[in-house]
């Protein structure tokens, strides 16, 4: 099994310009879905086909799957072979490396939004 360890990645701060309306909506999903379990961080991706996936971070005493590995991993599951975009909404200045690695085993230029609890715009991370 691959290591599960990855560093933190910065968070380029946001320049002003608007989200497109498909990825406020993964934005929406990944605070939806972060606020329903009260979880440390939601996440949602979209794949090639436009097929949407949400979750939220689980952290059970012999489980622990970040938000957006776990989104990943729903994606890949139910047969995505890329994803177009992401997004995490978290109190965390940082994207956490793990779900970023497991978003670029799916695509290498999907931009992964970074949203605050309010859904306010931290970030992209793009490499």
């Amino acid at each position: 099994m691959p290591d599960q360890t990855s560093t933190a990645v910065p968070v380029p701060a946001a320049d002003g310009s608007a989200l497109s309306a498909e990825d406020a909506k993964l934005v929406t999903l990944a605070r939806s879905s972060r606020a329903r379990v009260s979880a440390a961080e939601g996440a949602a991706v979209r794949d090639q086909d436009g097929r949407t996936y949400a979750a939220a971070t689980v952290a059970l005493p012999n489980l622990s799957v970040s938000a957006l590995q776990l989104a990943v991993a729903q994606a890949a599951s139910s047969g995505a072979t890329k994803l177009e975009a992401a997004a995490v909404v978290t109190a965390s200045d940082a994207l956490e490396g793990a779900g970023h690695a497991a978003v670029r085993d799916l695509a290498v230029d999907a931009p992964v939004h970074v949203a605050g609890p309010s859904g306010t715009l931290l970030g992209t991370v793009t490499a």
